[in-house]
């Protein structure tokens, strides 16, 4: 936990970085904690914050990076991983020159560089990029130096700028080079004169063949406007003006214009020359020379076009930062508010789980007294919008685990019609439309219910309850320039549904803050400000876009985009089952927060069931590795400790006989959640829930998983079915179970015997990761599954492998040092075409990389056991037929 700024010198602080530096905790480190830290070092870094031009200070052998919020820009997206990280590991690429900048400066020298040429990986790809490198050392409290203060700033797009202007005056340069060439070689073409007392022009052989005339005629002298009409119309003007002020000043004469070819286009040429007088001052001839200049002329336009084309694409390429600095800074204010209230969410539903628990056994236990029962009906109710407050929050926070089915909108929107014009009232219209051949979307069928109902009923009020409400679902395809300057919208195929009234509207200081959470424009009392801000979060976290148009007196429109699902719909169940109490099987009931724990436990109890309680992770691995018998592990997802939800429910399932697990959460962060999307055979009983919810879940869990958990028992016990029932009678502990049935118990397997048993040859993988623990990490885990894994740091060493081993399987991070992990894949499948590529990335699973590959598929990080289990299905399923 950070310490208060005033506690360690640091208040004066300021700046989102000074935040980061405050709350980080550096004890891990050489530095230790901030509050010891030396007084020159915390004097630094308050001066490096105080900075605008980006800096960072490595301290100490290891160069542990500080920065401040310009270095932060800088580094992209590395920020904040580069914080606290030791300088040579946070930027890999280009370690060698940062060893020798801290050697040196440590020593007490300095260094500076200007545009010196690196190469950097952005976006996952190595780019040549130019930096202005100054570094100083920095002395610790007793005077040596103790650290390297480094001024960093890029000045790629000088440089590049810098090589296009040389490069264009360096063809100007050989364009004029020529053009002397040319006129020392006979580019002439030719030469004239203009005798001023007739007004007509004369010229040689070249000049006739240049202005068409023939050879006699222009020797004899043609009418000046007969050879000043082959000039091009929009160069005569000048040449005239050129012309008479030459002759009035007696300065040289120089003009350039365009002359008409024979095959009606013109060449650019230059006319140069000096007007004569008599002994009286009178001008009487006019000699010139015409020189072929047209090269010259396409070269000067073609550099300013390319300086003017520059000028723009950086006029642009400012415009499309500023726009996405500003939709960054929204998407982290709206991040930051998304965690917030997630975690909110997650406490508040606690605590309606004590309030919802006790509710429900007072109820079960009270007499039929209607005072009673009505306050228990109030306090329940109560709960309920309590628990409907916390799902929005959770919604907004994208945080709410959703169910997803293949649904069409116009059978949705058909069934709801029922439901809208209940709650709308008589005196809205509805009308509604859709789309031939509407498509299908892949949504929570409930959650897509209730943003629509809130979206009406928005829009009923805007409209105070007088208006056409207009419900369209209509497919769309969006293209690349509909989706530019929208981060989370793709070109594609789309279904948009749309609801749009004729209410008041609002104006554009209201419409930009609609969907922070409790932002709300009703008097008070009147609404939580909560509707839009859920829409949003359910619309955002399913994959789709959502956005909104308002005008003052002309109503609102609110847009929902959905990707299109091209699979069938899916057929709509209805769970049947009553709730029912327990035949005296033993739950073990795990929660960290006592009076939640103490709620279900008398819940359970109240249904018929053995409880056992722990109150964290760790505790309950106790009761699992016993030999008490436990039908069921009732588990909360977020808990303290070690050992987290997850892993505690895979110790259960590797129980004899497998034990099943039933999740409660009223936040699953992502924990069981991913996508948006609970994971596959997991199931989830959000809180707070009520005691017929608890128990109709509890029975379809043991109902479920109980025979078939027999039989693989059995199996692997090899005891009879009589002799395991006996060894597995229930009860809440050891000593409550009969000896000889305990004694015939087997043995618990250790984590040797837990190992997958190939009887064949393994799945064969080569596992590429530069970074070494999560190589060593996933690298044991690939062998726990039972695949033989060959693991190598860099994209060279897999290449020698490639080349010499067949292998089934190239698991490769997308960054690579050198050569990137696409580029990898890419080179591996021209060898083994047969090959199956999995790419991880740091970005997601929709990274970006130069090219498809076939049949290749992108991870996202972290990689989680499901995610990696399904990638490696087919093999996975092999190694276990086998064993």
């Amino acid at each position: 936990m950070p310490f208060p700024a005033q506690d360690y010198g640091c208040a004066g602080w300021r700046g989102e970085m000074a935040r980061r530096i405050s709350e980080f905790d550096w004890r891990p480190t050489t530095l230790g904690a901030i509050e010891h830290w030396q007084r020159s070092l915390t004097s630094t870094v308050q001066l490096m914050l105080a900075s605008p031009v980006p800096l960072v200070l490595l301290w100490g052998e290891p160069g542990y990076m500080i920065y401040n919020d310009a270095y932060a820009v800088f580094a992209g997206g590395r920020h904040p991983y580069l914080l606290g990280r030791p300088v040579e590991e946070g930027w890999p690429e280009v370690a060698d020159f940062n060893h020798q900048v801290m050697l040196t400066c440590l020593a007490g020298g300095t260094l500076s560089y200007r545009d010196k040429a690196l190469v950097l990986l952005r976006d996952g790809k190595p780019e040549d990029v130019w930096m202005d490198l100054y570094y100083s050392p920095v002395a610790g409290d007793r005077g040596a130096p103790a650290g390297v203060l480094a001024m960093v700033v890029e000045t790629t797009g000088r440089v590049l700028t810098e090589r296009l202007r040389q490069q264009a005056e360096t063809d100007l340069q050989e364009t004029n080079e020529r053009l002397q060439l040319a006129l020392n070689t006979g580019a002439v073409l030719g030469t004239w004169v203009l005798d001023l007392r007739t007004g007509e022009v004369s010229g040689d052989e070249r000049f006739a063949r240049t202005f068409l005339f023939a050879r006699d005629t222009a020797s004899k002298g043609v009418a000046r406007d007969a050879a000043t009409q082959m000039i091009h119309p929009d160069d005569q003007a000048l040449n005239d003006r050129l012309t008479a002020e030459a002759i009035r000043s007696g300065e040289p004469f120089r003009a350039e214009y365009r002359i008409r070819r024979p095959d009606g286009g013109y060449m650019w040429v230059q006319a140069n020359g000096r007007c004569q007088y008599d002994e009286y001052g009178e001008p009487t001839r006019f000699p010139g020379v015409l020189i072929d200049i047209h090269d010259r002329k396409i070269a000067e336009q073609q550099l300013l076009q390319l300086t003017e084309t520059l000028e723009q694409r950086v006029a642009d390429s400012i415009a499309a930062r500023a726009l996405a600095e500003e939709q960054l800074r929204q998407a982290q204010k709206m991040e930051a508010i998304g965690s917030l209230t997630g975690g909110v969410a997650h406490d508040f539903n606690n605590v309606l789980q004590v309030i919802n628990g006790n509710l429900q056994m007072l109820a079960a236990e009270a007499d039929d007294d209607p005072v009673t029962q009505r306050r228990l009906c109030a306090a329940t109710d109560a709960v309920k919008r309590g628990a409907k407050l916390a799902a929005h929050l959770l919604a907004f926070a994208r945080r709410q685990p959703l169910s997803p089915t293949v649904l069409n909108p116009r059978r949705l929107l058909t069934g709801m019609s029922e439901m809208l014009h209940r709650a709308l009232g008589e005196t809205v219209r509805i009308d509604t439309v859709f789309s031939d051949d509407l498509w299908n979307v892949q949504v929570d069928r409930n959650q897509l219910e209730n943003a629509l109902l809130n979206l009406a009923i928005n829009a009923r009020d805007a409209m105070r309850a007088d208006g056409l409400l207009t419900v369209r679902a209509t497919n769309r395809v969006l293209d690349a320039a509909f989706c530019q300057g929208k981060p989370d919208l793709s070109p594609g195929a789309y279904v948009e549904l749309s609801v749009a009234d004729t209410g008041s509207g609002m104006p554009p200081e209201v419409l930009q803050r609609v969907f922070e959470p409790f932002f709300t424009t009703k008097p008070d009392g009147h609404g939580t400000g909560l509707g839009l801000s859920m829409v949003f979060g359910f619309v955002r976290q399913s994959g789709g876009h959502v956005s909104i148009e308002s005008e003052v007196g002309r109503g609102t429109t609110v847009s929902l985009l959905f990707p299109r699902c091209c699979e069938a719909e899916t057929p709509e169940t209805i769970d049947s089952s009553a709730a029912s109490v327990g035949g005296g099987e033993t739950i073990l009931v795990v929660e960290d927060d006592a009076d939640v724990r103490l709620t279900a436990v008398e819940m359970l109890a109240q249904l018929g069931y053995k409880v056992l309680t722990a109150p964290n992770g760790d505790a309950a691995l106790e009761f699992i590795d016993s030999d008490v018998p436990i039908d069921l592990l009732f588990t909360d997802v977020v808990m303290p400790g070690k050992l987290k939800s997850v892993e505690l429910a895979q110790r259960a399932a590797a129980r004899t006989p497998p034990v099943p697990t039933l999740f409660t959460s009223g936040y699953t962060r992502d924990e069981i959640v991913h996508h948006g999307k609970i994971d596959a055979g997991i199931t989830l009983l959000p809180k707070p829930y009520r005691r017929d919810d608890l128990a109709r879940m509890v029975r379809n869990v043991l109902r479920a998983d109980h025979a078939a958990e027999m039989r693989e028992a059995r199996i692997a016990a090899c005891v009879p079915p009589a002799a395991y029932e006996s060894a597995h009678t229930h009860g809440a502990t050891k000593a409550n179970a009969p000896q000889e049935a305990l004694n015939k118990v087997p043995q618990k397997e250790t984590r040797k015997d837990r190992r997958p048993r190939v009887a064949h040859e393994a799945a064969r993988v080569l596992f590429v990761e530069d970074d070494t623990q999560s190589r060593e990490a996933l690298g044991e885990l690939l062998g726990a599954l039972g695949l033989a894994c060959t693991a190598v740091a860099n994209a060279e060493a897999a290449l020698l492998l490639a080349t010499t081993q067949h292998y089934d399987v190239l698991l490769t991070d997308l960054t690579l040092p050198g050569m990137s992990g696409d580029e990898l894949a890419r080179t591996v499948l021209r060898v083994q075409p047969q090959i199956r590529v999995l790419l991880v990335s740091g970005y997601g699973c929709n990274a970006e990389i130069e090219a498809a590959i076939p049949g290749a598929r992108m991870l996202g990080k972290p990689l989680d056991i499901a995610q990696l289990r399904h990638a490696l299905a087919p093999w996975l399923d092999h190694t276990q037929a086998a064993s």
